[in-house]
């Protein structure tokens, strides 16, 4: 934050007198800093939301006056829609993708969804480091210090995700829910881990892991609210096929999610049961971390029909709808766009998408490309 604010008043509401300062008086605070204003963990301070909505309208023709940031939070969320909704603009800011490790700006798959959608265009698109480098990626994730500093210490990694845990159960979730009870969502949040990737319904993990179904759904919205969980729903269309109504999930962060598993080495993640699941949802995350670049709108789905059809990912922007499917080989064989090639017939799709370990792009038939994942 203070590298692309340096000129800015920077205040931690985790500080004592910082927190002091402002909650005494948030209307008088605002007044005396009215512009190029950063206020940390804001989530600390609800009161501060209604009146930053009074210091905003008092000059709406002053755009970019305050920056709020904060942990992972559903009350943060919640406070902005109640009190600066079209006075405010949310950027999710993700652990590091693929390009970012690799030091490549942007998103060349994200943008092409956005902007083109010219199967050619992907013939152009250059890979990024090596296979080798996405798989390390894979195994760690994207967290910026396990990642920089797991290059100098191998056990760091581990030991830093052990105290993430730690502190978003012990002070993030302890503080925006006071009476949870903090050993049934570690549970559920384990149980979770090891469904990532697969459809999940809610009512039979509510049976797993012996909590009520009311209980389950608020573990599951705080998991989706504090970003440790993506949910992606069923696709929804008009069609006479039986479709999956029950969301499809994963941890978002592969290196949490590997921690999670007990798994601390490349040979290890190749032998585990979940390696297909825990690559499905690592593309999938690259994929929308790029689009979330682009700034612009999309939908994201999965489709599964009642007799096994599946296909892993379905983008909708522009009125487009693009299916991906997603493969750990390196080489696609017909068997694995028989599901693609159907989808795009039955809801004419203008091109579909397998995201594979490919070595560059590569036609499959007309209208549907194999792209390599390390050029994402």
């Amino acid at each position: 934050m203070r590298e692309v604010c340096k000129d800015w008043r920077f205040f931690d509401l985790e500080k004592g007198m910082d927190l002091e300062q402002i909650s005494r008086d948030p209307d008088m605070f605002l007044r005396m800093y009215p512009n190029h204003v950063a206020i940390d963990e804001a989530q600390q301070l609800p009161s501060l939301f209604p009146a930053l909505r009074v210091a905003i309208d008092s000059d709406r023709s002053l755009k970019g006056r305050f920056l709020l940031t904060g942990s992972s939070s559903p009350e943060l969320l919640h406070g902005i829609s109640e009190s600066l909704a079209g006075r405010v603009g949310i950027i999710e800011v993700s652990p590091f993708t693929f390009r970012e490790v690799a030091a490549v700006p942007g998103s060349f798959f994200g943008s092409w969804i956005m902007d083109s959608l010219d199967p050619q265009e992907l013939m152009r698109a250059n890979s990024i480091g090596t296979i080798q480098d996405v798989h390390r990626h894979w195994l760690l994730g994207g967290y910026p210090e396990p990642w920089i500093e797991s290059f100098h210490n191998p056990d760091f990694h581990s030991l830093w995700m052990e105290q993430y845990l730690r502190t978003y159960l012990d002070r993030d979730i302890s503080r925006l829910f006071p009476k949870l009870d903090r050993i049934r969502f570690q549970r559920y949040i384990r149980y979770l881990a090891a469904c990532s990737g697969q459809i999940i319904n809610l009512s039979e993990i509510g049976r797993t892991v012996e909590v009520p179904l009311s209980m389950v759904k608020d573990y599951q919205e705080i998991a989706v609210g504090t970003f440790l969980w993506r949910s992606i729903p069923g696709y929804f269309a008009q069609t006479t096929k039986r479709l999956s109504k029950h969301p499809k999930g994963h941890l978002r962060d592969s290196g949490l999610l590997h921690h999670y598993l007990g798994i601390r080495t490349l040979e290890q993640l190749m032998s585990h049961p979940q390696m297909g699941h825990s690559w499905e949802a690592y593309v999938i995350e690259n994929v929308l971390r790029g689009l979330d670049l682009t700034g612009r709108s999309y939908q994201t789905s999965y489709y599964r029909s009642s007799g096994g059809a599946e296909v892993d990912l379905v983008l909708e922007c522009n009125g487009k709808t693009i299916p991906i499917e997603i493969k750990f080989t390196q080489t696609v064989q017909a068997k694995h766009i028989q599901n693609i090639r159907a989808f795009m017939t039955e809801f004419s799709c203008p091109v579909g998408v397998v995201l594979c370990n490919c070595e560059q792009p590569t036609w499959l038939e007309p209208g549907i490309v194999a792209f390599p994942v390390n050029a994402l």
